[in-house]
């Protein structure tokens, strides 16, 4: 597999615990709010093992901002990365698919926030709504390609950068784990390790025909009340 990201650093270190528990892994440094740069991930991909089977679209910007005071320039950047990147490494990933005649599945990891989410998420709302429109969208076009494109809308997750977030922009102490998930139904926050593992279903055969579903992964029901 390939691992992408603006952060060589960090990439190597991933690299790395891939490759010691057996997997033959690679990093390929990317910024994907540039679509050139995005491109060429996925032509890396492809200059380094012949073709591409399965894309993963996990970038995300949750910079705050409401609807008074997003500036064109936040706005702009929310779009970059949630929104613009993940059409254009579609375009990429399935270009080269349909060109081999291959099946294919791609996972755009999205948020539980497309539903409507929070005031001061106003730019973050309108990238990632915008990406499960497409999601459908893309599915609905290359189903007769055999490539199943379905995305995950993720709920609050346990994070590096969700605990930077709850720090600058909210004033989180040094206990808002443990008080945040004590609001929640399962007591505590989602993990990563249950969003891979969602995220490498949807791409393997294990998923069996599933294309164009928007999959809520959360402990909370949309529309439900008490």
């Amino acid at each position: 597999m390939v691992v992408t990201g603006r952060r060589p650093d960090v990439g190597a270190d991933f690299v790395a615990g891939l490759t010691d528990s057996g997997a033959e892994a690679s990093f390929v440094r990317a910024d994907v709010a540039d679509v050139e740069s995005a491109r060429a991930s996925v032509a890396a991909v492809i200059e380094r093992h012949g073709r591409i089977d399965g894309l993963v679209n996990a970038a995300g910007l949750t910079t705050r901002g409401t609807l008074v005071d997003t500036t064109p320039e936040l706005f702009d950047q929310h779009v970059a990365i949630n929104l613009k990147a993940p059409f254009f490494l579609m375009q990429a990933a399935v270009s080269d698919m349909i060109t081999r005649a291959a099946t294919g599945s791609i996972v755009n990891v999205i948020t539980m926030s497309a539903h409507g989410g929070q005031p001061y998420l106003a730019p973050y709302v309108a990238s990632k709504a915008g990406l499960v429109g497409l999601t459908r969208n893309a599915a609905h076009a290359h189903r007769w390609d055999r490539i199943r494109i379905n995305g995950i809308n993720i709920g609050w997750t346990e994070t590096a950068g969700e605990d930077e977030i709850q720090r600058r922009f909210h004033g989180a102490g040094d206990d808002w784990l443990e008080q945040a998930g004590a609001s929640l139904p399962m007591g505590r926050l989602g993990q990563v390790d249950d969003v891979a593992r969602l995220a490498v279903l949807l791409l393997s055969d294990a998923s069996g025909v599933v294309t164009g579903s928007i999959i809520d992964w959360d402990q909370n029901v949309p529309g439900a009340h008490d």
